[in-house]
């Protein structure tokens, strides 16, 4: 399952990485990826006009995302679009961080999940 991270380079920018967790068959319950040890879960909503500047994640998190589109900009100016069943990994905790825009005008709800570190 490929999974898209934002991290803190060595310049101190964001930059963007894609992480492929390796699913393995369980039978008929389908394929499953190795645990991963987690902390907390959030939900969240944001307004159609949600447009927050540049920000560090204020910790390691999964971000899972059930509906509406956003656009990530980071550190060196690249962007990507993300919606529905897009999961992020943000780890850029320190640095400038980056920017995250709603494009399509639409609530957008998500699940926050902090990794437990």
């Amino acid at each position: 399952m490929k999974v898209t991270r934002l991290y803190t380079g060595e310049d101190n920018e964001t930059h963007f990485d894609i992480i492929d967790y390796e699913l393995f068959d369980n039978g008929m319950i389908g394929r499953l990826s190795n645990k991963i040890k987690v902390k907390e879960l959030m939900f969240r909503e944001t307004d159609g006009d949600y447009n927050y500047d540049f920000h560090p994640a204020p910790q390691k998190q999964f971000i899972v995302l059930l509906d509406g589109e956003i656009e990530i900009e980071n550190g060196i100016g690249e962007k990507r679009r993300f919606k529905n069943g897009d999961v992020l990994l943000v780890e850029d905790i320190t640095g400038r961080g980056h920017k995250t825009k709603s494009i399509d005008g639409k609530l957008r709800r998500s699940i926050f999940i902090t990794l437990d570190e």
